[in-house]
């Protein structure tokens, strides 16, 4: 492996320093919030559809006010010095690109495909009414995976970048190419892939979800870290904000799948099997996305700090965007929702998975520490 820049004496580990207790285990805090969720939904279904209901062209208030405050505490924490030296190096920018619409729409395809519409067709020969047009299940949870492969993500991938310590800097970058490339390519995209003569794309829902996902807290940010640091200084600034504002991001995070699974539980309860047969080409499809762009970016000699977030970027998806698509081009119950809803389900604990598998492989990659501008000091060090 590529150990350039590494001390030579130095053994090279994952990124990062130690986990706290809270951030070691949280994997079971997000099932423990799946599972919380959904209870919450079956327990309490009208306060759930009250919370769904409050929304701006299917944008939902509740969850936007979570992902702002899981957001924000990762957007102040960013030297944005580093996004524009991130601008300069277009290797890692391209490769995303590449990755999400050239390649990722046409694996999520191809995976769909064989798994709902050949391997498991004998399980899914129930028809439901799209639009007064009958439609086999198969076909719906098909255009719901497609609609989840279509959607890179560009807002919970700041939150993954932030636990790999990444450079937050060409992670943010990466994103609003990303959305940019989103709002130009998703519809067009989206009707050639789903073969239908009259896709209505709510470019409302778009627009919106990433001003709000990303545009809000990154204006906030970028306001606030300047205004405490000319009124307050850098040493209050690390040892007194950054210290209670940590845990916020991850805490919110939390909340957030709480809620998801409290407005849309009852879609997974009522469909337990269908659940494991969606979740398959979901999770082969995150996997093989992350791989394919992991080796592409050790093949092109990126650094890790750079590697890391172009990878998780390419696995994972804009599950917010393609369920609000979904539930507008086919309805709330529809099995193509249920199957972005399932996006959902095996993205979180998935992505986590790969997060830490990037920091076990922090030393395949050259190394510049340097470049995850989070100011906790556990960023700057390849070392424990």
């Amino acid at each position: 492996m590529n150990t350039e820049n590494q001390p030579v004496n130095a053994k090279a580990v994952q990124a990062g320093g130690q986990l706290n207790l809270f951030e070691k285990y949280l994997t079971l805090w997000v099932a423990l919030c799946i599972a919380g969720g959904i209870a919450l939904g079956k327990l309490f279904p009208n306060v759930a559809q009250s919370l769904d209901s409050m929304s701006v062209y299917n944008v939902s208030i509740p969850i936007a006010i979570c992902l702002f405050f899981m957001m924000y505490p990762i957007m102040v924490k960013i030297d944005f010095s580093q996004a524009k030296k991130a601008a300069k190096s277009p290797k890692p920018v391209l490769l995303t690109l590449v990755i999400n619409w050239l390649i990722k729409p046409f694996t999520m395809v191809a995976f769909s495909q064989f798994f709902l519409g050949w391997a498991f067709q004998s399980f899914l020969t129930e028809t439901e009414l799209i639009r007064g047009v009958e439609v086999t299940l198969a076909n719906s949870y098909i255009a719901g995976t497609i609609l989840l492969g279509i959607a890179p993500c560009t807002a919970m991938v700041l939150m993954w970048g932030y636990l790999s310590y990444s450079n937050q800097g060409h992670t943010l970058v990466m994103v609003a190419v990303n959305s940019l490339a989103m709002l130009f390519l998703y519809a067009p995209l989206g009707k050639w892939l789903l073969s239908a003569n009259n896709l209505t794309v709510p470019w409302e829902t778009i627009v919106l979800s990433v001003l709000i996902y990303v545009g809000l807290p990154l204006l906030a940010g970028v306001l606030s870290r300047y205004w405490i640091m000319h009124n307050k200084g850098r040493r209050w600034f690390e040892e007194k904000f950054l210290h209670y504002l940590s845990p916020v991001a991850i805490l919110a995070l939390l909340l957030t799948l709480v809620l998801l699974f409290a407005f849309k539980g009852e879609l997974i309860v009522n469909n337990p099997l269908h659940i494991l047969l969606i979740a398959v080409p979901l999770f082969l499809q995150t996997n093989l996305i992350f791989l394919i762009t992991y080796v592409a970016a050790l093949k092109l000699g990126l650094d890790y700090e750079d590697a890391a977030p172009a990878a998780l970027i390419g696995a994972s998806n804009h599950f917010e965007v393609a369920i609000a698509t979904a539930v507008v081009l086919f309805g709330l119950n529809s099995g193509a929702a249920l199957a972005t809803v399932v996006g959902v389900l095996i993205e979180v604990p998935v992505m986590l998975m790969l997060v830490e598998f990037c920091k076990r492989t922090a030393s395949w990659f050259p190394r510049h520490p340097e470049k995850a501008t989070l100011l906790d000091p556990r960023c700057v060090s390849p070392y424990r």
